[in-house]
């Protein structure tokens, strides 16, 4: 028990630690993180989305950072939601997959507070509570683009995936990034797509656990050592540019792409091609308003991004920033590729689809997913349940 009060009470020098000076009648809202606020990564991205509606609404954002098993062994959701509701949370922004049964039972004991279960489909499934809804980036289109910069780099036609866990959502974007490579290693560099080896290694986990997960910068290095000379980041945090950036400054022709935050080439620009990124703060702030206004209701939000600019972070869900590593030949195919996937987007006739989502296309195993000419529904895109023929890496745990 004292365990548990010390854990909670650390949080709570975290709520504190970031509340504004604002009226006592604003609007407040919790946001749970699974990592800290300053990961660089998925995690600070959040963060970062509510202070855009804290500036943009005048509301009152409370932080929970890291609740998961290796930081907060002994906290749990509701413990955490207990004492945002004691501080006068109207709603609760639960910003990992993992915590999808926890959100769905701790909404029950909280009926009057909206909870938004980021990245989770209780409400399409029909198993979420009245007052719980789901958002989510469709950053499957970024993946395409880091796939095709990827393709576009690559002079050992060798690329390496530093995945997370294996569920859905984690399937979905490593084989959005494998067909953006296909398409732009065939289409840019006139190549063969069925030659270029794509491998995936999972760590277990959205980051690094000591012990736990496998080590990511290893599992970084093990791909560049093999003969990759680019390696693409799915976790949540830095591990991937960072290690490009090392290899780089000791002379290896060498590229990393990191993900989920706008800034994280930054980190290692002359290794960096690029970074797909999610923008949470239009869709909070969207959430925010209807909540105060009386007019929200449970949906299931897949967002796409704003396709006049990617990078207009009033608007889009999901961006992409261009690496200075890229070279200006490559920049121009990037455009084109981005072109290409505007239009897509734009025509009306694709609005159950992702482009490069159509067959023939067929699972790991062999089986089916697509016949050709047949585009993939969203729905199916959305419950991925393996890895597509062609690439290297387990589908399953």
């Amino acid at each position: 028990m004292k365990r548990l009060v010390l854990v909670v009470f650390i949080g709570l020098l975290s709520i504190v630690s970031v509340l504004p000076t604002m009226a006592q009648d604003s609007l407040t809202f919790g946001m749970v993180l699974v990592g800290p606020k300053t990961d660089r990564g998925w995690s600070q991205a959040h963060f970062e989305g509510g202070t855009y509606v804290e500036e943009q609404l005048g509301a009152t954002m409370l932080v929970f950072e890291s609740l998961n098993p290796a930081d907060s062994p002994e906290t749990t959701l509701a413990d955490v939601v207990a004492e945002f509701v004691d501080a006068g949370a109207s709603v609760v922004f639960t910003t990992s997959d993992d915590f999808k049964a926890e959100t769905h039972e701790v909404a029950k004991a909280y009926p009057d507070v909206t909870f938004i279960h980021v990245s989770g489909d209780g409400v399409l499934s029909g198993q979420a509570p009245s007052n719980v809804g789901n958002v989510m980036g469709k950053m499957e289109w970024g993946k395409l683009m880091d796939g095709c910069a990827a393709a576009l780099a690559t002079q050992t036609g060798k690329i390496g995936y530093v995945g997370p866990l294996i569920n859905d959502e984690t399937r979905r974007l490593v084989n959005s990034t494998y067909l953006g490579a296909r398409y732009c290693y065939e289409n840019y560099r006139g190549l063969n797509p069925d030659d270029l080896e794509f491998s995936v290694t999972w760590i277990g986990f959205w980051f690094n656990i000591p012990g736990v997960t496998l080590d990511p910068t290893e599992e970084t290095n093990t791909f560049f050592d093999g003969g990759a000379d680019v390696v693409i980041s799915g976790i949540d945090t830095t591990e991937v540019i960072v290690v490009a950036g090392q290899r780089v400054d000791q002379g290896e022709a060498v590229f990393g792409i990191p993900y989920d935050f706008e800034s994280a080439c930054e980190l290692a620009p002359n290794a960096c091609l690029g970074t797909p990124y999610f923008n949470w703060g239009p869709d909070y702030l969207e959430i925010m308003q209807t909540v105060a206004d009386g007019t929200w209701a449970p949906s299931w939000d897949w967002n796409d991004p704003y396709w006049e600019d990617m990078n207009d972070n009033t608007k889009t869900a999901v961006g992409f920033v261009y690496g200075a590593a890229l070279t200006e030949e490559n920049v121009a195919h990037m455009d084109d590729f981005k072109a290409m996937l505007t239009a897509f987007a734009s025509d009306e006739a694709n609005a159950d689809t992702i482009a490069l989502w159509q067959g023939p296309l067929n699972f790991q195993d062999g089986t089916p997913l697509a016949a050709e000419g047949e585009a993939v529904s969203l729905q199916n895109i959305w419950y991925m349940p393996q890895l597509l023929e062609g690439m290297t890496g387990a589908s399953s745990n």
